[in-house]
Order: structure tokens, then sequence, then C-alpha cells
């Protein structure tokens, strides 16, 4: 009797042992000591099933059917979240369980340069494989949605402010656009406001000027001597004639800006009509929200640019010619020299 009660216990140790060390194959042992990094996508709705076949055909774990077996011991089964996750290959299946269950997702950090309008933003997030652009245009342009976020007009230009972000796959355009309106409530300040009413400027018109001024020049120091100009001309009564606000509206720009652009009839070409554009026709950063809001104290009527990122300021039209007249004659002139090199 207790030569069989040995065999039991023995029996039974032997069982016990086996069964430890299945279980720390199950949960500690990971695919590979390689440290790969694999993307693997879970789609919001999928069974936990695909998940695990989906994670072994990756090499993420060795076996999706213990894999399965772990999350049922650990109650992980229907807790998982979607989202686009990075693993290493050298993570045990807890990790990777633990990963899923709290949703550890990939961050994406997506710059939006100053000066992008909406389409350029659209693009940027579709080639960080963010949103697809159709969707997130279609969203900006959604009245219900845009009068939700406490903004007035037809598209949500100028308001999209550039910085980067951190953006995840799977994110709605509600939500990227959410992101990136808030971004902008907060750096326009009490302060912008509090200017922008004594200059009797709608936030609209702030960032419209705001953003032909972000177009126009790259130069920083720039910046208030162009709003100097813009403004001076508002007050005069004078057309802005800025050519970024051409190209925002023309349909056939090839990168070349003809006569042709300059004399077709837009609400945004400033050459034809008079006043600012009626919205934004880029997203601006703070510092040209600034400009817009505090030109310099110069009554500078022109500008022209010196091609070389910069501009020469002029307070009449006969100085003005004069500029135009020497550094489009020096460019042309150079540019000829370069094609005979």
């Amino acid at each position: 009797m207790r030569k069989r009660l040995e065999t039991i216990t023995i029996i039974i140790l032997i069982v016990a042992a086996l069964a430890a060390t299945h279980l720390y194959i199950t949960f500690y042992t990971p695919a590979s000591k390689t440290g790969e990094l694999k993307l693997v996508n879970v789609q919001k709705g999928t069974s936990f099933r695909v998940v695990a076949a989906n994670l072994e055909k990756a090499g993420v774990i060795r076996d999706s059917d213990s894999f399965i077996f772990a999350a049922n011991i650990l109650g992980a089964y229907k807790k998982i979240k979607a989202g686009e996750y990075e693993f290493n290959t050298s993570m045990t299946p807890m990790e990777v369980l633990e990963f899923l269950v709290k949703g550890r997702i990939k961050r994406h950090l997506v710059t939006i340069p100053e000066g992008f309008n909406i389409k350029d933003i659209a693009a940027e997030l579709k080639a960080e494989g963010i949103l697809e652009p159709e969707a997130f245009l279609k969203k900006a342009a959604d009245k219900k949605f845009i009068s939700s976020l406490g903004i007035e007009g037809k598209s949500l230009e100028g308001y999209l402010f550039p910085d980067t972000y951190i953006f995840t796959k799977g994110m709605t355009p509600e939500e990227v656009i959410t992101k990136m309106v808030d971004n902008f409530r907060g750096v326009y300040n009490s302060e912008f406001e509090k200017v922008a009413k004594q200059r009797g400027m709608s936030q609209t018109k702030v960032l419209t000027l705001a953003s032909i001024i972000e177009k126009e020049t790259g130069a920083p120091g720039e910046r208030p001597l162009i709003s100097a100009v813009f403004h001076n001309r508002l007050k005069k009564g004078i057309k802005l004639q800025s050519d970024p606000t051409v190209i925002y509206d023309a349909k056939d720009f090839d990168g070349n800006l003809t006569k042709k652009h300059l004399l077709t009839k837009s609400p945004y070409n400033t050459y034809v009509v008079y006043g600012l554009p009626p919205g934004p026709i880029a997203n601006p950063g703070k510092a040209s929200i600034s400009a817009a809001l505090n030109p310099a104290n110069e009554d500078y009527l022109y500008f022209v640019s010196r091609n070389d990122g910069t501009h020469l300021f002029t307070k009449n039209l006969k100085d003005h010619n004069k500029a135009v007249n020497q550094f489009q004659r020096n460019f042309k002139v150079n540019a000829q020299t370069a094609k005979k090199g």
C-alpha cells in the first residue's frame, strides 16, 4: 500500500512538473530571441482567435492555441483593444497579452508644417498611414461638425494648428481634427483675442491675414513688415495683390503663375477683389498670427522678392517698380546664364 502511494505521489509530481513546464512555456517563452519588430493591426470587432492566428503568422508568438489558452486562464480573452501594435519577437506571450489588454498602440509622430493647407494636411496624414484624405477632407468641410467645434465658416482651413502630433492608426477624422483645433485654441489666447477686438478684427479675419503672411515669407523677421504692407493697403482701399491667394483657388496651377490666373475672377483672387479673401488660405503658426495682429510701425505699401528668400519693402509705386525691374531683370539674366552654362 505504501509503495502504491509513493508511486501515485511520484506520478502526481511528474504531472505537476509537466503542467508547470507547459504553463511556463505557454506564458513566458518568446517566439524567438532575434528581437525583430513586427507590426500587427488588430481590427475592431476581430475575434481573439483571428488575432492569435495573425500574431502567430507574424512570428510574435509560437502557437496560437497555447496563446488562446493563456488568455482564457487570465481572463484577457475579451479585454484586448483594437489598433496598430508594434511587437518585438523577443517578447513573452504574457508581455504580448499585456500590450493588447492595456492598448499600448503604436504611436506615430506626425509633423504638420506652418503654412500647410487642408489638402496638404490630408496628403501628409495619408503618407503617414493615419487617415484616407477623402474622409479627412469631407469631415473638415462638414458644416454640422464645424459648428460643433464652435467655429463659424464653411471650412476648418486656418484652424488646424501646425505642430508635431502623436496620432495612431485607427483614429477617426473627428478625433484628428478635434485634436488639432484644440491645439489652436490653446495658442489663440486671450491676449490675441484682446488685440483682435481692439483692431476690430474677427477671428476669421485674423487667421485669413495670418495665413497670407505665412505663405508670403519664410523669413521670421519679415512677418511684421509683410503684415504692415497689408494693413496699410486695407486702410487705403488698395487691393492686396497677393500671389498665394490666387494660387489657393487656381484650378490649373502647375507651379507657374500666369496672367490668366491673375485675371481670373475668384473671391480669393486679391488682384481682382478688394479686401481680404473670404477665409484663410492655409494654417498659420503662432508667429504669423501674432504678426497679423501686431504689424510693424511702417508705411510700406509694396514688397518684391530679392530671390533669396527675403523681400525689399518700398513706400511708393515708383520705388517698387524700380525694385521689380532690378530684381526681376537680374533673376532672368542669372537664369539665362545658368541655362547656357
